[in-house]
């Protein structure tokens, strides 16, 4: 009983020595003090900012009756580093397709008409070999933009990677049409002709 009663007080000390970190004063006397009059106001050189954003950023609100109810404003997601989006992002970078997946489908699941979502849920599903959910995703995305060349080129990219040529190819040419300085398609492209000779699916 004793050991624990000792655990419990360093756990005290401990915690009121991190809070104290959390004060605006320097001194640690300051935290056990009823009243805190050495304490400054650090507030009073600020100018109050009245709520919303200061007139400075330039940002104008939408109005309310514009916002739908499932509606993602443009730049919304993905600002949070520890969004879904955000960290399917960085799971995808670090080749952790499944980790990627869980968090793009939560974001879709909370914000369904968020493109960048869906678009990172069908490549994690590609990644992982289940392109099945992947068609179901890129048909989704679809459903939002409509065929945009990116959607088309990772689209054909996705057909590549199953050792489906043909759709690929007219995937690709159609992204091509639509954005024909676009390097992403036109490397895509070779690396198709590539696979093909080759005979072998992109891995």
């Amino acid at each position: 009983m004793g050991a624990r009663a000792g655990r419990v007080v360093i756990a005290t000390v401990a915690c009121l020595l991190w809070l104290n970190g959390c004060e605006t004063s320097t001194k640690l006397g300051d935290l056990f003090q009823g009243k805190n009059e050495s304490k400054t106001d650090t507030t009073e050189s600020f100018p109050s900012v009245p709520d919303g954003d200061p007139p400075s950023t330039g940002s104008v609100r939408p109005p309310q009756e514009s916002l739908q109810p499932d509606a993602v404003p443009k730049g919304l997601l993905g600002k949070d580093p520890n969004d879904d989006l955000s960290l399917g992002k960085k799971y995808f970078r670090a080749a952790d397709f499944g980790l990627a997946e869980r968090h793009f489908r939560r974001a879709v699941e909370q914000h369904p008409r968020d493109l960048e979502s869906w678009v990172g849920l069908a490549a994690s599903y590609d990644r992982l070999r289940r392109f099945d959910f992947a068609d179901r995703a890129y048909d989704q995305a679809l459903k939002i933009t409509g065929p945009s060349a990116e959607l088309l080129n990772n689209k054909g990219y996705s057909y590549m990677l199953r050792g489906d040529y043909r759709r690929a190819r007219e995937t690709l040419l159609q992204a091509q049409a639509q954005d024909p300085s676009n390097p992403y398609v036109k490397n895509n492209l070779e690396l198709l002709e590539a696979s093909f000779r080759k005979g072998k699916a992109v891995q």
